[in-house]
C-alpha cells in the first residue's frame, strides 16, 4: 500500500514538474517585456508623433533603438532596467512637455528587446560603451545632453558619464543599485545559472539574472570612478524599495563628491516602480535638469 502511495506521489511529483517547465516556456513566449516595431510605430502614430527606430551593430551586436521629436536644443537618452526594453519609456517619449523641449532616444540593451534577447552582456562597462554610440557616432547629439537611468539602467548611465566626461551635461538616476552588494539577491538567482536548469527561464529573465550575478563584481569596478563625475546628479528612489536598498542614497551622497549638484528624494510609501507610480515628479526632476544644464 506504501509503494503504491509512494508511485502516485512521484507520479503527481513528476506531472506537477512538467506543468511547471511547460508554464515557463509558454511564460517565456508570451511575456517578453518587449513591443515590436509595428506595434511600437503603431502607438506613437496614435499619438501624432513620427518615431525613428533604428538598429546599428557594435561588438559584434545588433542594437536596437528609438528617436522622437526634432527639437535641436537639447537631448535626452533613457536607459531602461531589468527585465525591460525601450517600450518601458513610452510615457515619456511621447509626453508632450518632454517633446518640447528636447530630441530623446531610447534604446533596448544588450540582452533586451530586439537587442539580442536571452543574450545578456554583463560588463557594464561595454554596455556604456555600445549606448554611447547613439550620442556621437550615429547622430551627434545636441547639447545638453541628459541621460536618465532607471534600476539596473542607471549604473551603466552613470558609467557613460564616467567614461566620457565631456559627453553628458546632466544625469537622472530613479532606483539607482550603485553600491556593490545594495540589492536583493533571491534564493534562487544563482540556482537558476545551473545549465540544468538555465534553458527552461524566460530569454528575458536569463538577462536579467545573468546581470544580476555579476551586478556586484561590474560594480566594484567602479568604486574609483564615482569621483570622476563633474555634472548636477538627480536621485530618486521609493523608500518602500524591495529591490533596491535605500542605502544607496547614502552610497550616492558619499561618492558624488564632485557633482555640483546632487538633488535627493527619498518619496514616502512608493516602491521600486516609481518611474510609473510617480511619473509627473519624475519628469518634472528631468525638466528642472534641462534648466540646470542650460537648455532653452
Amino acid at each position: 500500500m506504501l509503494r503504491k502511495i509512494g508511485r502516485i506521489l512521484l507520479k503527481l511529483a513528476g506531472l506537477a514538474l512538467l506543468i511547471f517547465v511547460l508554464a515557463l516556456l509558454i511564460l517565456g513566449r508570451l511575456i517578453e517585456f518587449r513591443v515590436n516595431d509595428k506595434d511600437l510605430l503603431s502607438f506613437f502614430r496614435q499619438r501624432h508623433i513620427t518615431p525613428v527606430i533604428s538598429y546599428y551593430h557594435a561588438k559584434e551586436r545588433e542594437v536596437r533603438y528609438i528617436e522622437v521629436g526634432h527639437d535641436t536644443g537639447a537631448t535626452i537618452l533613457f536607459i531602461h532596467g531589468a527585465p525591460s526594453s525601450l517600450s518601458y519609456w513610452k510615457g515619456y517619449l511621447s509626453d508632450s512637455d518632454l517633446l518640447h523641449r528636447a530630441t530623446m532616444y531610447a534604446v533596448d540593451r544588450p540582452g533586451y528587446g530586439y537587442s539580442g534577447l536571452g543574450d545578456p552582456l554583463p560588463d557594464i562597462a561595454t554596455q556604456a560603451s555600445i549606448i554611447k554610440l547613439i550620442l556621437d557616432s550615429l547622430h551627434q547629439a545636441h547639447r545638453p545632453v541628459v541621460v536618465v537611468g532607471v534600476s539596473y539602467g542607471a549604473p551603466i548611465a552613470a558609467r557613460l558619464v564616467m567614461d566620457n566626461p565631456q559627453l553628458v551635461n546632466g544625469l537622472v538616476l530613479m532606483a539607482p543599485p550603485l553600491g556593490p552588494g545594495r540589492e536583493k539577491i533571491f534564493w534562487f538567482t544563482y540556482l537558476i545559472e545551473n545549465p540544468l536548469i538555465h534553458w527552461i527561464i524566460p530569454p528575458m529573465l536569463q538577462s536579467a539574472n545573468r546581470e544580476k550575478v555579476h551586478h556586484k563584481e561590474e560594480l566594484t569596478k567602479m568604486l574609483p570612478l564615482w569621483s570622476g563625475i563633474h555634472i548636477p546628479v538627480a536621485y530618486l528612489q521609493g523608500m518602500e524599495d524591495g529591490l533596491v536598498d535605500t542605502s544607496n542614497a547614502t552610497f550616492a551622497k558619499t561618492h558624488l563628491i564632485n557633482a555640483p549638484s546632487l538633488s535627493m528624494q527619498m518619496i514616502p510609501g512608493r516602491g521600486h516602480l516609481i518611474a510609473f507610480a510617480e511619473k509627473d515628479r519624475v519628469k518634472k526632476t528631468i525638466l528642472d535638469m534641462l534648466d540646470k544644464c542650460g537648455a532653452p
